[in-house]
């Protein structure tokens, strides 16, 4: 504050509690009557709800006169002001540059006063080095009602709120206090809000505490006491009637797949009724214990189970809906390896808090969501992978991470910067990307300047390191204490963080940034435990994937067809691997131990995107509402060109330009919903964008001429199965979902969808003459095709579902599928080039475990 120090006593600049006595402080009554005009508010259990917003002096300051005035506000340094004095002060303080003070509310009520200041224009600035983005804060509570009952914690609240509000400007990167030390009560406070006190300094007549918050110390310091203090919160979504709902949708989503994978066998009751539905019942490995529900079996095999018809008896007396429960009593049938039990129990222990804490969001219904922006539904979606059924297990997650790093949680998080040893650390990146212009994109100067300084101070120069982002999560739990040595001999050197915000994608270790969207995903190896791997990162292996990016983008943008259906991909531009050379020494490549830190960046879809269009992830298009009521529908809706049109532009976008890699250049993809970004013009699909490019793409090894880029990616996989990329990664893995919210929306009939599909593979066939032999070989009308299994993968293995070097040894299959589009295939002597040989493609793989 820029005042003339004969008007500011020096006791006035102070980080003062008031009357505070102790920490059973009073805040006045509740309300429900929120300020229109709030500017930030947390809520916090057993306190209720603290906010700020702008002083206004003509409604505020008789209030603030008497909270100042009292001699127990001593430390305020205003008791003996008069008003016209107070007025005059806070006015000044209004027109300044440098400072700006807010009412603090209570349930709506005020009931604390705060100030925010530059100290570039305050006393306390003199006594200091300043830096880029230091903020300084006072805060006063307001008197004690004796007629009230004390609320134990407020103040403590009062002063994380008032800190929080600060770093929640990306510019603050720490905050100053200077409190009287002889302010006894405000000292441990300020420690608990994560202020660390340098020295004592002189302000006029007061000696002061000089203290600072870095941004770094508060969030790890308040990470660690919301877990002491705040579980309640933390755990409040897991209520007793969320957890019956999501135990029911869950066991139904189970007895659902496993009875598609064969490893179950429901028997039908009642009869098929007009609608295709019947009753059915389901023994278990426990005598006496017998599920039945009500379903529909739809085409390949899909069980369409009406969750509310869903009920459990034991020799006959009804029980609860547990599905940790179910699947003890069918861990025969589901052939749970006994080591992978307990692990696969805990996945889906996970699976379901997950689920519980969706329901109880605050996200648009389906109709809302349907015109949202990229984030917000990437934040709101409902399901994981519609196959699996623990697919959201995150083991190495606490209760507080979850809520942190948790896409659904859609908290606005910041990666830790190191800096990582040159000698250590390979960079690899697409042609004339050097690693000072990666870091020029993704850092603003001042945030660098911040990190050379660090190194320097340290007797450290920048020029041996590079800048490397880190997921928070694996500092702490992992690089902190495995990497001690490599942190302690300074080949690792904790920076801290950068200013802009960012999102957790559906993929959880993929984040996007927020702040400045145009800036790249950053991809962080994280050693959780989630559907199957360990979520690192292989320097070794990443070495060649921006190569592999930029053979991938160079082949699909050279594509006329590709480029005519709107067909991308967003490349991973650059990586940066860490060599820890002890455990290289010990270990080979595929070892978690080599896969600890490492990162990536891609480029951002919104950079390719244009003005009139919009972004969605495809996992959208299976989203499901609190109320069970799906987006699909509503975005058709909105559309205004009905499901057929809608569904025939979707398939262009998505499955054709997958056909065209497929049978054009031997090229497959995994192109499940999160991997997939839809652009959307008046809500119609004019283009997929794929992404995860570097692990999830794969040529089929025919003994071609292939770039030494992309040797990687050539894969050996038996002739039969090549087909299994469109069969199961399309119909099986998505489409068959897809249909059921048709039908259940009433949009399309389940014949209807699948001609459509056809009709696409017709189109592209009849365009494409050429690859006749192809269409034979690969027959998509084929009577049959073999089921490929994912939960018998996850089953059999839950820590490393497949071999990433040869990821076709490890899949697991159950007979065959009727193919439903086998019946539109086009007759004998049409254009159609598959339709010869009806047995092509034809798999007789029998039943495996």
């Amino acid at each position: 504050m820029n005042h003339p120090q004969s008007r500011l006593p020096a006791e006035r600049i102070t980080n003062a509690i008031g009357s505070v006595t102790d920490l059973e402080t009073q805040a006045t009554s509740s309300s429900s009557l929120y300020s229109p005009d709030e500017r930030f508010r947390r809520h916090w259990p057993g306190i209720g709800t603290l906010a700020l917003r702008p002083l206004d002096l003509g409604r505020d300051i008789d209030l603030v006169f008497e909270w100042v005035s009292r001699e127990t506000a001593r430390f305020w340094g205003m008791s003996r002001d008069t008003r016209d004095q107070v007025v005059a002060f806070y006015r000044e303080m209004d027109q300044s540059d440098g400072a700006q003070a807010f009412i603090g509310l209570h349930d709506g009520q005020p009931a604390f006063l705060v100030e925010c200041y530059d100290p570039r224009h305050d006393p306390v600035g003199e006594q200091y080095a300043v830096q880029p983005g230091d903020r300084g804060m006072h805060f006063l509570v307001a008197p004690k009602d004796p007629a009230s009952p004390s609320i134990h914690g407020f103040s403590q609240a009062v002063i994380d709120t008032v800190v929080a509000f600060l770093f929640s400007d990306p510019g603050t990167r720490r905050i100053v206090v200077e409190p009287d030390v002889t302010n006894d009560r405000i000292h441990p406070l300020n420690r608990r809000a994560g202020f660390v006190y340098e020295r004592e300094i002189s302000l006029g007549e007061k000696t002061a505490h000089l203290g600072f918050c870095t941004r770094e110390r508060f969030e790890s310091l308040h990470a660690s006491r919301r877990r002491d203090t705040a579980t309640g919160e933390a755990s409040a979504h897991l209520r007793p009637d969320r957890w019956q709902r999501v135990n029911r949708d869950l066991l139904g989503k189970a007895i659902s797949e496993f009875a598609h994978e064969r490893l179950l066998q429901p028997t039908a009751e009642t009869d098929i009724d007009a609608n295709g539905w019947a009753d059915y019942g389901l023994t278990t490995d426990s005598d006496g214990t017998r599920y039945r529900f009500r379903a529909r079996r739809m085409a390949l095999d899909h069980w369409w189970i009406d969750r509310a018809s869903l009920i459990k008896t034991r020799d006959g007396a009804p029980q609860a809906l547990d599905v940790a429960q179910f699947l003890l009593e069918c861990r025969e049938r589901l052939n749970i390896a006994p080591d992978n039990l307990p692990t696969y129990l805990e996945e889906i222990a996970s699976t379901l808090a997950g689920m519980a804490y969706k329901f109880g969001r605050d996200v648009p219904p389906a109709a809302e969501l349907a015109l949202a922006d990229f984030q917000t539904l990437e934040t709101a979606m409902s399901e994981g992978h519609p196959c699996f059924v623990a697919n959201s297990g995150r083991i190495g997650f606490d209760v507080d991470d979850y809520h942190r790093y948790a896409p659904e949680a859609g908290a606005a998080i910041r990666p830790l910067w190191l800096a990582a040893a040159r000698h250590c650390t390979e960079y690899s990146a697409i042609e004339g990307l050097d690693v000072e212009t990666l870091i020029d994109d993704e850092l603003d100067a001042l945030v660098r300047q911040r990190f050379e300084a660090r190194l320097s101070a340290l007797d450290l120069d920048p020029v041996d390191y590079f800048l490397m982002p880190v997921h928070p999560w694996q500092w702490r739990h992992k690089l902190a204490i495995t990497f001690a040595g490599e942190i302690a001999e300074q080949r690792l050197v904790m920076l801290g963080e950068a200013d802009d915000d960012y999102r957790a994608q559906q993929s959880i270790r993929t984040w996007f940034n927020v702040s400045q969207p145009r800036r790249r995903y950053v991809k962080f190896a994280l050693s959780i435990l989630n559907m199957g791997f360990m979520r690192g990162l292989s320097p070794h292996y990443m070495k060649g994937t921006p190569a592999i990016n930029a053979w991938v983008e160079n082949l699909v943008s050279g594509d006329t067809e590709l480029q005519a259906q709107g067909f991308s991909v967003l490349r991973e531009v650059a990586t940066l691997g860490y060599h820890h050379a002890g455990f290289e020494a010990a270990t080979d490549k595929q070892s978690p131990y080599q896969k600890m830190l490492a990162c990536l960046w891609r480029e951002s879809p919104y950079t390719r995107i244009a003005p009139h269009r919009r972004l969605m992830t495809m996992a959208a298009l299976l989203h499901r509402d609190a109320d069970g009521d799906a987006l699909l529908p509503a975005l058709i809706d909105a559309s205004g060109i009905g499901a057929r049109k809608w569904i025939e532009r979707y398939l262009a976008a998505y499955m054709t330009p997958l056909l065209h890699c497929f049978f054009a250049h031997d090229l497959v993809f995994m192109p499940h919903g999160e991997n997939l970004i839809l652009q959307l013009e008046d809500h119609v699909p004019v283009g997929a964008i794929l992404k995860d490019i570097g692990e999830e793409t794969g040529i089929f090894d025919n003994g071609q001429s292939l770039p030494e880029a992309a040797r990687r990616i050539a894969v050996e996989v038996p002739e039969h199965l090549k087909i299994l990329s469109i069969f199961t990664d399309l119909f099986d893995c998505f489409f068959r979902f897809l249909a059921e919210f048709l039908v259940a929306s009433n949009q399309l009939e389940e014949d209807d969808f699948w001609q459509l599909v056809a009709s696409c593979v017709i189109d592209y066939q009849q365009r494409y003459p050429q690859f006749g032999d192809k269409f034979a070989r690969f027959d998509l009308f084929a009577p049959e095709f073999t089921l490929s299994c994912l939960n018998r993968l996850q089953l059999r293995d839950n820590r490393q579902m497949i071999d990433l070097a040869d990821p076709s040894k490890n899949l697991q299959f159950a007979g065959l599928l009727i193919n439903p589009i086998a019946a539109y295939r086009p007759t004998k002597g049409g254009e159609n080039q598959g339709g010869e040989n009806q047995e092509a493609g034809k798999t007789r793989t029998l039943t495996t475990n």
